[in-house]
């Protein structure tokens, strides 16, 4: 029976034999034919894989032969394809469908929705953009959030979204992002580079030359089992290398850190325990020791940094406190008796020590503090620039550390719109307000329309947003305090959500278009993130499920609707546009990276080049820092700041400072109500949010359905609570249902929730018990300080108990409830 399906999946047949000729067809046909099915490889956040595909659909997938140290979240992919979570098809909100702007905006997150045509929904999204440009202009309209998307550099969704919007009107924008806002934004100023996402010093000569190294609250083997592009997991093997040094007593690992972390399990290091929140007091001790005991390298100050005496003069109590800032001072508020941070500044100071911090400790209030503070003790010891000494804070990211190749990667989708254009609405007032914010305080632009802050020596006013466009991104995950999001989300008009799933953001949109996973369409990728390994071919191993598009598909329809489809598109397909990135790289590469042609890369699957030598951050710095000058406003190091003392920040001045939290345990504020200190960092078996929604896998570490919270057996006993209890978790900003994982891996007063757990409140109204355990339920939504206003996350107090009784369903998963109208 010829039906439109068929005859658009012949046309689409007909597209790809002329684009890519008989080889790849043949391969194609025997997929389609063969009863035992086709292995097609292609490429994820987690890893290279191989997915079997019989009568159209995936029945197994494993892990690529060459993947050195595949991850276990591999087994979780097929359930991402294959869930009830799936968005089928497009979707409006039933209260706004019939209402529009005039809807009432408290039933948002009631789950109740109508189907609708594609025609209908991208007709409704050219509406409402029509609407907001013409009524408030670009301030009315904040498209600017983005996450981490699914992996591919022709679909990314952020420069799909960014292109056809754009294309129509200007709008508001972000800068910075979650994961490393307080450290991107002080770094700068202090080292001359972002540093987070900088390449660092290849691990093989860490291990060659480190005496000592420190891992400050980081935990690289858990994180490192993810990547912004097709992870290849090679700096895993690392690990072994130093598990087998610190047995044969050739390196002495530190972990300091709360937690006794999966890689310090790993490889056998040492765990020193620091109160949480109090890493800047310690370091603050470590300086004194270090100056006072004259350990510091004096030569080292005076050649490369600048402002050692004004921060010298607070160390020792000379200055602006008049505290002075020794070990015994310290003890109390680190947790650290003070011979042990004297010892610990002697060991750092005994041989060459490299520093590696994790993302982790930047995101609390003050996160800018403790990076600084790492600089500064990095640069006392004086070996910045040495092989196997100085600081990194990317060590545990997308494989920093693994000799890159240096062969050019495959380019991206355009992101902005074509040389000489300009978009249908044309207009750049923004009505007196800023047209970009930064990226954690967008619940704040909601709430306080033409309210001012301060960020990073600028005056930021708040625009008054009417309308919000996110696609491929869950703020409903990454941002903090639910119940004031709640409140923030009641005063927009309109939200439009773009994803495959139906995480907490698509339920808390008016209009909701199904994209298709990256499963459902082909692309190429860069293989391996900081590597440069190779390039991947990412081979579509189903058509997209239920009525599914690709991003692609969807904002050529949205830029259709205003004539501009073809400038949108260039008037080219999917295949078309895979092949020339493909064939741009490979010119880019020519003479010095020899690649196939694209039909015989396609077929064989991945290209891959020779690893790259060795190399030392900082090096060149240390040989001449006139020429090589960093990018500070000095071109050194700078250990006071005298640019940011100028904006006059009570939260982030002239140079690191011990500042108290709003909340803290251990005897801090706050803690004789909530003495216990909530940590949501990065999940061990999802990425952020990404694969929570599949069944099964989650079945495999989830605790009666609940996300775990891992505990001590001190605050358990002291609770009645016992491994594989459910128990709420609560404090003024909201509460919670997880389960119990009791573990002396975690010491008294510490508890870890994995951020990415998808909320599910028993129902819509503001204060609702979560049921499934989502950490930003209850974290704090303050900026970090007035420099970088990013996000303060593990600042964050709670009491848990023992849940009695019935416990509510899980409502987090699943698809809406469908009405008619």
């Amino acid at each position: 029976m010829t039906t439109r399906r068929t005859v658009l999946k012949g046309l689409a047949a007909s597209a790809a034999s002329s684009l890519l000729g008989p080889s790849l067809l043949t391969k194609s046909a025997e997929a389609a034919t063969s009863s035992a099915g086709t292995w097609r490889l292609t490429g994820s956040h987690w890893g290279a894989i191989e997915a079997l595909v019989k009568g159209g659909k995936v029945a197994e997938i494993k892990p690529y032969e060459n993947d050195p140290n595949p991850t276990d979240m591999v087994k979780g992919i097929k359930g991402v394809i294959y869930n009830p979570s799936r968005i089928k098809y497009p979707m409006a909100r039933a209260d706004w469908l019939d209402n529009r702007e005039n809807a009432d905006r408290t039933t948002r997150g009631d789950n109740r929705y109508v189907r609708i045509t594609w025609d209908e929904a991208l007709d409704l999204f050219y509406e409402e953009l029509e609407r907001i440009q013409n009524t408030y202009g670009p301030s009315g309209l904040f498209a600017g959030a983005t996450g981490w998307r699914q992996t591919g550099m022709f679909h990314t969704c952020i420069n799909h979204m960014n292109r056809g919007v754009g294309m129509h009107g200007n709008y508001v924008r972000k800068v910075g992002d979650y994961s490393t806002g307080a450290g991107q934004t002080i770094l700068p100023y202090v080292i001359g580079n972002t540093e987070v996402y900088s390449q660092g010093t290849s691990w093989p000569v860490i291990l060659e030359n480190a005496d000592t190294i420190v891992m400050w609250a980081t935990d690289p083997m858990k994180n490192l089992q993810v990547g912004w592009t097709c992870e290849t997991h090679e700096s895993l093997e690392y690990f072994d290398e130093m598990r087998d040094k610190i047995a044969a007593g050739e390196l002495r690992v530190i972990s300091v850190d709360p937690v006794r972390t999966k890689t310090n399990k790993h490889v056998g290091a040492e765990q020193f325990y620091v109160n949480p929140q109090t890493d800047v007091a310690f370091m603050l001790a470590i300086a004194h020791t270090l100056y006072n005991e004259g350990l510091h390298d004096e030569e080292f100050l005076n050649i490369y940094t600048l402002g050692f005496e004004r921060f010298l003069a607070y160390v020792q109590g000379e200055a602006e406190d008049g505290v002075e800032k020794t070990p015994e001072w310290a003890a109390p508020i680190c947790g650290v008796d003070a011979d042990k941070i004297r010892d610990f500044a002697r060991i750092m100071a005994g041989g060459r020590t490299q520093l590696l911090f994790g993302w982790s400790v930047q995101r609390q209030q003050h996160g800018e503090q403790p990076y600084w503070m790492g600089t500064i003790i990095a640069a006392m010891l004086g070996q910045i620039g040495l092989p196997g000494g100085g600081v990194s804070y990317s060590h545990h990211y997308s494989g920093i550390g693994v000799p890159q190749t240096g062969a050019s990667m495959p380019g991206a989708f355009p992101l902005n719109l074509d040389l000489g254009k300009v978009p249908e609405h044309d207009n750049t007032n923004f009505n007196g307000a800023s047209a970009v914010i930064p990226v954690a305080r967008w619940v704040d632009m909601l709430l306080n329309p033409g309210g001012k802050i301060q960020h990073n020596g600028h005056e930021i006013t708040f625009p008054d947003v009417r309308m919000a466009v996110y696609t491929g991104c869950n703020p409903w995950h990454h941002h903090q305090d639910r119940n004031k999001m709640r409140k923030a989300f009641q005063q927009l008009e309109t939200v439009i959500a773009i994803d495959y799933a139906w995480t907490a953001t698509c339920r808390h949109a008016d209009l909701v278009l199904p994209a298709c996973t990256q499963f459902e369409r082909n692309d190429l990728d860069t293989f391996g993130g900081y590597s440069n390994t190779g390039v991947i071919a990412m081979h579509k191993l189903i058509d997209p499920l239920y009525h599914s598009k690709t991003d692609f598909e969807i904002f050529a329809g949205l830029t259709k609707r205003f004539g501009r489809s073809e400038e949108y598109t260039r008037g080219m397909t999917e295949m078309e546009w895979v092949k020339q990135t493909y064939e741009t790289t490979r010119s880019a590469n020519e003479g010095r990276f020899d690649m196939p042609s694209f039909e015989e890369f396609w077929e064989q699957g991945i290209v891959k080049f020779d690893r790259g030598e060795n190399w030392t951050r900082h090096a060149d710095f240390r040989e001449d820092p006139e020429i090589n000058a960093l990018g500070t406003p000095s071109g050194f190091i700078e250990i006071s700041s005298r640019t940011i003392e100028k904006f006059g920040y009570d939260d982030c001045g002239a140079h690191p400072k011990w500042m108290e939290k709003v909340e803290r345990s251990h005897g801090g504020p706050m803690s004789d109500k909530y003495p216990i200190w909530l940590q949501s960092c990065h999940p061990d078996q999802r990425l952020h949010s990404q694969m929570c929604e599949s069944d099964e896998y989650r079945a495999t570490y989830a605790v009666q359905g609940r996300e775990p919270i891992y505990m001590s057996p001190e605050d358990a006993a002291a609770r009645g609570i016992e491994d594989g209890d459910i128990v709420r978790v609560f404090n003024d900003r909201g509460q919670l249902l997880a389960g119990a994982r009791v573990t002396d891996d975690y010491a008294p007063g510490v508890v870890r929730i994995h951020e990415g757990a998808w909320y599910g409140p028993v129902d819509a109204s503001i204060g609702a018990l979560d049921t499934y355990g989502d950490p930003n339920t209850l974290t704090i939504d303050v900026g970090a300080s007035k420099l970088s206003q990013a996000t303060s996350a593990n600042t964050c107090l709670v009491e848990i108990e023992k849940f009695e009784g019935d416990a509510p369903p899980v409502t987090s998963f699943g698809g809406p409830t469908e009405v008619s109208l």
